[in-house]
């Protein structure tokens, strides 16, 4: 395979004024633009992975005579914060090359005027995530909308592929590929377990055969380590908040110029960010970044990164990816990671240069997230990623597609079935599936079909299926999209002025006079004006701390593997804190250590009941199921037992 040794003159001399080289793996996605193939890039954090994807649309743009507006690149990232982090590092080389592109993004957080305009003058490069892409695609103006379409670039493939939205954006890829024949894929990454797999996901045609891998260099290895709490390495037997460790991850702040505080959850976020102020004698600037904030309270957060006008922000998952902080220099991780390509993620946002160590400080809540923590920096340094390949797609994301794209106008169901298994989600997917998906969306299926809300879609005398009414695909825009969360409420002080959002249940617990936190802020609770939660500034001792659905994460086979396998070996005892090789200890002196080939099952009485626990090790999903499972067992056996957690 012939491969270029440098870029164009304008480029390559951008290249220079940088004090850059381009590197191999950036060459070789030119050269698979050149070549007219799609491509799968694997790069390690740092190493100018999101640059190589736009290098093939700025090249050609930089040459592209057309004077009249089209889009040339679509561009889909999983985090809105990320497409307009993307957008301002984009912005540099186009104006320092005087390139003639205009680039902008689109999202739920665009204005409709910037929206209608967009659609009416489409930027050479637009910035989308998945539900705004099939939003577009529901439009009947879509084909004509996208038939000037050259490049795709699906970035952070890995969050993506193998979940429901992964599923929504494979079949909206290819509604993509039917209305631009010649479109071209590249997908980015940088912890990717199952490079084939992710190849097919990333292919026109779903196979990987079609799609050019490029696996660039290894970086700097990264510099891991446990961040032990200033209470002489004492670690509690319990509790997963990690606030025991605020004064010793203060302490490593100030030692950074700029540290992301990543967290597991909302509500730690809330609640670790209160204890590093209670410490925070200095007043070091220190942020709150998480998808339950204002929008524009997280904008500033960003802006002030950017701007290097912070010394730390606490973080949940909403900072993970790919987003380029230059100065960050460090990354904390509070509580145990769960899964290993989480932690290499987060990692990845400390030092954005390849060839540099990137700063990672471990702080266990607990002593058993001691073990955990130990296993997943083991992994990260073994290059052990966790994670399955992307499974089959589901049939309710199919049932969505097929509605959005009857939305659009109507369509023949055998070339829609024919497009639709061109996605590797889909490409085992049967006929009589697909029929059946499509008679439930058309008018509820057989058990259904009798109501008339049901009947969304109609089959005239030419076998085209359309949308039944103007209604239905209102609804559908409405309420596009996969990501599913607990109803949250929009809390506002009296004066109107938007705080943020709490979760309907934890609203619902509240009484006037509670106070709780959020945004770093303390509230007190008023009442409820229509669907709004209504504040005012609080005071007093021992507010309350929101709780979100869909917070808790489960441990990934590999660690847990892992785990088990530190467990069972006293040779790696050594490497423990002595609090936790005692604790260790003193499990095996009283019951058991789990086998990594057995299961260990405890039982003993406190306060006239009998308790019984299971170490399943096999993460929250399945011991939820356990749970359930064996407490109706349980019930038939006439135990009467009083439930599970």
């Amino acid at each position: 395979m012939k491969m270029i040794t440098e870029l164009p003159p304008l480029f390559q001399s951008w290249f220079d004024r940088q004090g850059w080289t381009p590197r191999r793996h950036q060459l070789a996605t030119v050269q698979a633009a050149r070549d007219g193939v799609s491509a799968l890039l694997i790069a390690p954090t740092g190493g100018g992975k999101t640059l190589a994807g736009f290098l093939p649309s700025l090249i050609d743009l930089a040459g592209d005579n057309d004077p009249s507006p089209h889009l040339h690149t679509l561009y889909i990232s999983p985090l809105k914060a990320l497409s307009n982090n993307v957008a301002q590092s984009l912005a540099r080389p186009v104006a320092e090359m005087a390139l003639p592109v205009r680039v902008e993004v689109r999202t739920g957080d665009t204005s409709a005027s910037q929206r209608r305009r967009q659609q009416k003058t489409p930027p050479h490069i637009l910035l989308t995530t998945p539900e705004s892409l099939a939003l577009l695609l529901s439009y009947p103006e879509a084909a004509a909308y996208f038939q000037s379409l050259k490049r795709l670039v699906i970035d952070e493939v890995h969050a993506l592929a193998g979940t429901k939205r992964g599923d929504q954006l494979a079949l909206c890829a290819t509604r993509l590929y039917a209305m631009a024949p010649a479109l071209q894929c590249c997908g980015l990454s940088a912890t990717v377990a199952h490079p084939a797999s992710m190849a097919a996901w990333v292919s026109p045609t779903g196979k990987a055969s079609d799609v050019r891998t490029i696996i660039a260099e290894e970086g700097a290895a990264p510099d891991i380590r446990l961040l032990m709490p200033d209470s002489g390495g004492y670690f509690p037997w319990s509790g997963h908040m990690g606030l025991g460790s605020a004064s010793a991850i203060l302490k490593a702040i100030q030692q950074a110029r700029l540290t992301i505080v990543f967290v597991n959850s909302r509500a730690q976020a809330e609640l670790l960010f209160q204890a590093l102020w209670k410490e925070n004698t200095d007043n070091l600037p220190i942020g709150l970044h998480h998808g339950s904030l204002d929008g524009a309270h997280r904008a500033r957060i960003e802006e002030a990164m950017a701007n290097s006008a912070l010394r730390a922000v606490v973080a949940t998952s909403s900072l993970d990816l790919g987003l380029d902080w230059g100065d960050v220099d460090q990354i904390i991780q509070v509580g145990a990671p769960k899964e290993v390509a989480r932690l290499t993620q987060r990692i990845g946002r400390a030092n954005h240069r390849m060839d540099e160590p990137s700063r990672a400080l471990i702080a266990p809540a607990n002593r058993w997230e001691v073990i955990e923590c130990e296993a997943a920096r083991d992994a990260v340094l073994q290059h052990d990623l966790d994670g399955e390949p992307p499974r089959a797609g589901t049939f309710d994301v199919l049932a969505q597609h097929i509605l959005g794209t009857a939305c659009a106008g109507p369509f023949d169901p055998e070339q829609l079935y024919e497009e639709v298994r061109r996605s590797a989600p889909y490409q085992n997917l049967s006929l009589q599936d697909f029929e059946d998906v499509l008679r439930f969306v058309e008018d509820g299926g057989y058990a259904l079909r009798s109501y008339d809300r049901h009947r969304r879609l109609f089959r005239n005398d030419l076998g085209q299926i359309w949308v039944r009414n103007e209604k239905i695909i209102k609804q559908y825009r409405m309420n596009i999209g996969t990501i599913v969360d607990s109803p949250l409420l929009r809390v506002k002080t009296r004066q109107g002025k938007y705080c943020g959002e709490i979760d309907e249940f934890f609203a619902s617990t509240l009484l006037p006079g509670d106070t709780f936190l959020l945004g770093g802020g303390l509230f007190e609770f008023l009442g409820m004006q229509d669907t709004n939660v209504q504040v005012a500034a609080g005071r007093g001792q021992n507010p309350r701390v929101p709780v979100y659905g869909g917070n808790r994460l489960s441990i990934s086979s590999n660690l847990a593997k892992r785990v088990l396998t530190i467990l069972s070996t006293r040779s790696l005892w050594s490497d423990l804190p002595e609090t936790v090789q005692n604790w260790l200890e003193k499990q095996e002196r009283y019951s058991r250590l789990p086998a990594p080939d057995g299961l260990l099952i405890e039982t003993f009485a406190y306060k006239k009941r009998y308790y019984l626990i299971c170490y399943a090790f096999e993460g929250r999903n399945a011991h939820q199921t356990l749970g359930m499972l064996l407490t109706n067992r349980l019930e038939q056996t006439g135990a009467a037992p009083l439930g599970f957690v």
